[in-house]
C-alpha cells in the first residue's frame, strides 16, 4: 500500500509525530499517532502527566493543520487503545489521531442531539447535564481545572467515566492549562483502575469542528478485560468511542470465500 502526506500538512511544533498513512479504508481521511516518548511499555497509571499533556497538545496540533488544510473535515476525534485487550496491536503508550468529513456515528448520533436540545432549551446538553449530576451529587466525581468527572448515568462499558468541559465545543478553543488537567484527570481515573487490578481501557474525545456545533467536549474513559498473552480485542477505539465498526475484509470478499461452502460437492 501506498504512503503519501504533505509536509507542509503536518510540521506541528511539539515533541514528534508518527505519521502514518492517508487511509481512507480504514482510519479515514486524516490519520496519525501522537507518540508520548520513547518508552516501550507504560503500565496503567504509572503515566506522566506532562507526557499525556504534551501528547494532547500534539493532537489538538495536527487537529489544527487539517481543519486549515481542508475545512469539510470537521468529525474529529482522539482515541487511545491501551493493550491488546482493548483493541491496541502495540503496547508502546500513544493516542491515535483521526478527522473526516464524514460523521461516525457517535459524532452523529451526539450532534443530532446536541443540537435538538438547543434548538428546544436555548442551553447546551452536556451543560445541563453536568449540572444536574453536581445537584444530585451520586454520580459525580470530582474536578481538575475546568473539567468535570462524572460516572456515565447509562454506561456502555465497565466502570465509564465522563470528563466535560462545560461549554466549549472546539479543541481550538481548549488552552493548554486544560489540557494538563484533562491530562490530570486521566492519570487520577487511571489510578482508579489500577486499584480494581484492571490493565486495560479506552479513551476518546469526540469534536464536531464547525461553528454552529453545540457539541461541547467529553471526554470518555471505559476500563476493559486484563490483558493476556496472544490475545486482543477486536473492538477498538473506533468502535467503542467512535460507534464504527472496523474491518480488514470487504463483505464482497467475504461472500466470495464462504460461497464455495453452499455449493454442491
Amino acid at each position: 500500500m501506498s504512503f503519501y502526506f504533505k509536509h507542509s500538512l503536518f510540521q506541528v511544533n511539539c515533541i514528534r509525530f508518527l505519521l502514518k498513512a492517508i487511509f481512507r479504508y480504514f482510519y479515514g481521511s486524516y490519520s496519525a499517532v501522537s507518540l508520548f516518548d520513547n518508552d516501550h511499555f507504560v503500565e496503567i497509571g504509572k503515566a506522566t502527566v506532562s507526557s499525556y499533556t504534551d501528547s494532547f497538545l500534539n493532537s489538538a496540533g495536527y487537529l489544527k493543520k487539517v481543519i486549515q488544510h481542508d475545512p469539510q473535515a470537521v468529525y474529529m476525534a482522539i482515541t487511545q487503545n491501551h493493550l491488546p485487550s482493548a483493541g491496541g496491536s502495540l503496547v508502546h503508550p500513544h493516542l491515535q489521531i483521526n478527522a473526516d468529513c464524514i460523521a461516525g456515528n457517535h459524532h452523529r448520533i451526539l450532534m443530532q442531539r446536541a443540537q435538538e436540545y438547543e434548538l428546544s432549551c436555548g442551553r447546551y446538553l452536556f451543560s445541563d447535564y453536568l449540572e444536574h449530576e453536581k445537584s444530585e451529587g451520586t454520580r459525580y466525581i470530582g474536578q481538575t481545572g475546568s473539567w468535570e468527572w462524572v460516572a456515565a448515568f447509562a454506561p456502555e462499558g465497565f466502570f465509564e467515566i465522563w470528563g466535560l468541559l462545560p461549554e466549549t465545543t472546539s479543541t481550538r478553543n481548549v488552552k493548554a492549562g486544560d489540557w494538563a488537567d484533562l491530562a490530570r484527570g486521566v492519570i487520577n481515573i487511571q489510578h482508579f483502575y489500577r486499584s480494581l487490578h484492571r490493565n486495560g481501557y479506552n479513551l476518546g474525545l469526540l469534536a464536531v469542528e464547525s461553528p454552529d456545533s453545540c457539541l461541547e467536549l467529553r471526554a470518555v474513559i471505559i476500563v476493559r478485560a486484563n490483558y493476556a498473552p496472544w490475545v486482543r480485542s477486536d473492538f477498538t477505539g473506533y468502535e467503542v468511542m467512535l460507534g464504527d465498526m472496523t474491518t480488514f475484509v470487504a463483505p464482497e470478499k467475504t461472500a466470495r470465500w464462504a460461497r464455495p461452502f453452499f455449493q454442491a460437492g
